[in-house]
């Protein structure tokens, strides 16, 4: 099988505006110091940018199932599975959403795959979760599904 590996980080505009954070430590540090502000200033950015890098949850598909951030579903565990764009991913994240629902959204990421679970005594009856390639995460999961015998 082929591995699928996604990482939901933030799109550039994200940055640039976190790059606000450059003149507001300027503003508290260089009137110590002007060498320590500068420092600080491109310390405090770069502590930014790895941290909404490193810290965007990854999704990966692969022969053991699918992990969404830290959660795993196992093969066994997946029953249908739909993607959804634009208004109709709207919807499922808002008036269609079943507060039981176990979901992983980024904002910048405005496609979901909905993961309806075949075990029926999880509380969650399905997973929402954001990507950017719905039709690959479904036609891979749905591959991974095929895989289990019985169905």
């Amino acid at each position: 099988m082929n591995h699928y590996r996604e990482r939901l980080v933030p799109p550039v505009t994200v940055f640039v505006a976190s790059a606000l954070l450059l003149p507001a430590t300027l503003l508290v540090f260089l009137p110590i110091n002007p060498t320590v502000g500068v420092v600080m200033a491109v310390l405090f950015y770069a502590a930014a940018v790895l941290a909404l890098v490193f810290g965007s949850p990854v999704l990966t598909i692969d022969d053991e199932g699918f992990s969404a951030g830290r959660a795993r579903l196992y093969p066994h565990e997946i029953g249908e599975i739909t993607a959804h764009r634009g208004a109709a991913a709207t919807a499922e994240r808002g008036p269609l959403l079943d507060a039981r629902a176990w979901t992983l959204f980024r904002g910048w990421v405005k496609p979901v795959v909905k993961i309806t679970l075949a075990d029926e005594s999880d509380p969650a009856p399905y997973w929402l979760v954001s990507t950017r390639r719905p039709d690959e995460v479904v036609d891979r999961l749905e591959a991974l599904r095929r895989r289990i015998p019985g169905r």
